[in-house]
């Protein structure tokens, strides 16, 4: 095949390798913000041999997560975020890869695979995966489990052994991996890959994998610590189901729509008039697909992606897990109005507009949250006399909305006082803790109580008081 040929045949391919490098510069200005500065891909500077390396800790066993930061943490200044953004941007490239794979295996027409591999890379709803510091776990879990559907499906020989090995490495990047122990089954069930007995044989596999897996968790040496965000609630599962529907289907600027100080409605409603028309043609306009086997389970396979989210924490970077199968439906519908691909690819064009805005926006708001914590930790370092071992930080509550990952509150970009130890390339402080208390007009001295308390009882060196992007360093 020539080059020309190529391009025509697998012309959203070569569109995503030439925009990697555009996508990759613009990411690579992200700071870390929020759960960047307490999560495990953070610089670490333990020996690599330690339980938090390959075991269950925490909430989580993540072993990928903890060797980043170990990777990380031999030169931060350097690595970090560095190398972190060079994962998730590489991992995305090559999970929309996977996902044109599965689309030609799933039978669907080359302009659909083309189509839905673009949708798949440049959708808004990935953004905030894909500008994320600590999402390659996330990226890589989905990547390793389309793998994991594609051996289930392709091979005769060695399915039941490379499956559930595949989903059980999918699971230690993220544990929602482990879903694909159902889905795979599902998905393959609603293509006819497999009948309704290997259906119900392999439905009962994927059970015990989870078991297998629930074992491995209990039996390894850990320090149980749910936080309270993880414990479900039916008001938040209702109110995360809707976030799910709305961040996964409609496709809109939700800084400008939603986050109270960049509300822009008139460009919220040009990138959602934009994106309208793709949404229609694909989800609305062919409705009736909804009726077939393929679809009933697909959506049933999004539904259990989206589980562990929904049932846990909610947040826009979540989206990504079930956008796989967002993107089979998108295809089937393309595939199914292959008479009509004018209109199709009108919709989509005008679609790939409101997705350039709507993404150029979301990376720039990304950069501008990083840049506050930047700021502020600056700020806390130059203001503090000498450097101090043990440091207190009060953190008066701030209202100041936030949204996802992109408009974070300056006291989760500042990262509760730990961004401060990446300026002083982590000589110091060594110790960081605080405490949040409520925004009333007496904050500011009960704050200066607490941090004179501190102080007195020679429970920290140093004591910082944030007040939304300001800092105050009282001392001894």
């Amino acid at each position: 095949m020539n080059p020309k040929q190529y391009i025509y045949r697998h012309w959203s391919i070569v569109i995503i390798l030439f925009l990697l490098p555009v996508m990759l510069y613009a990411i690579l200005h992200i700071l870390p913000t929020h759960d960047d500065w307490a999560g495990t891909t953070k610089p670490d500077f333990a020996p690599f041999f330690v339980k938090e390396h390959f075991f269950f800790y925490g909430y989580h066993w993540r072993p990928f997560d903890t060797w980043i930061g170990y990777i990380a943490g031999r030169n931060p200044q350097v690595l970090y975020p560095l190398f972190n953004h060079i994962l998730v941007v590489a991992g995305h490239v090559l999970c929309s890869l996977t996902v044109y794979k599965l689309l030609a295996v799933l039978g669907f027409s080359r302009t659909a695979q083309n189509i839905t591999t673009l949708f798949f890379f440049i959708a808004p709803a990935t953004m905030a995966t894909t500008t994320a510091v600590d999402s390659q776990n996330q990226v890589y879990a989905l990547t390793i489990d389309i793998v994991a559907f594609l051996a289930y499906i392709k091979l005769k020989k060695g399915k039941y052994v490379l499956w559930p090995l595949l989903v059980f490495l999918a699971a230690l990047f993220k544990e929602n991996g482990l879903m694909w122990a159902l889905i795979c089954p599902i998905l393959a069930f609603g293509f006819d890959f497999i009948n309704k007995k290997t259906l119900k044989k392999d439905l009962i596999a994927g059970v015990m994998l989870m078991m297998l897996y629930a074992l491995a968790i209990v039996i390894q040496p850990k320090d149980m610590n749910i936080h309270p965000e993880y414990v479900p609630s039916v008001l938040k599962v209702i109110t995360s189901a809707v976030k799910f529907l709305f961040t996964s289907f409609i496709t809109v600027d939700y800084i400008w729509l939603l986050h109270a100080p960049s509300r822009n409605l008139w460009m919220a409603a040009l990138t959602l008039m934009l994106a309208l028309p793709f949404f229609y043609v694909i989800f609305v306009r062919n409705v009736r697909i909804v009726r077939e086997k393929k679809i009933v389970c697909t959506l049933i396979a999004l539904c259990i992606a989206a589980a562990p989210h929904v049932l846990t924490v909610y947040s826009m970077m979540h989206t990504y897990a079930g956008l796989v199968m967002i993107a089979i439906i998108t295809a089937h519908s393309i595939t199914v109005c292959q008479q009509d691909i004018k209109l199709v690819t009108t919709a989509f064009v005008l679609f790939v507009i409101a997705a350039i805005i709507i993404d150029v926006h979301l990376i720039d708001a990304s950069i501008k949250s990083g840049l506050v914590g930047k700021k502020m930790a600056v700020e806390a370092v130059q203001k503090t006399d000498q450097p101090a071992d043990r440091v207190y930080v009060v953190i008066i509550e701030d209202a100041y909305p936030k949204l996802s990952s992109f408009c974070v509150i300056p006291s989760e970009a500042f990262g509760w006082g730990y961004a401060t130890q990446y300026e002083t390339n982590y000589r110091w402080p060594k110790a960081i803790q605080d405490t949040t208390i409520t925004r009333a007009a007496h904050a500011m001295s009960e704050a200066r109580k607490i941090c004179h308390d501190k102080l007195r009882h020679k429970a920290a060196d140093c004591t910082w008081i944030v007040d939304h992007q300001n800092i105050y360093v009282v001392t001894k």
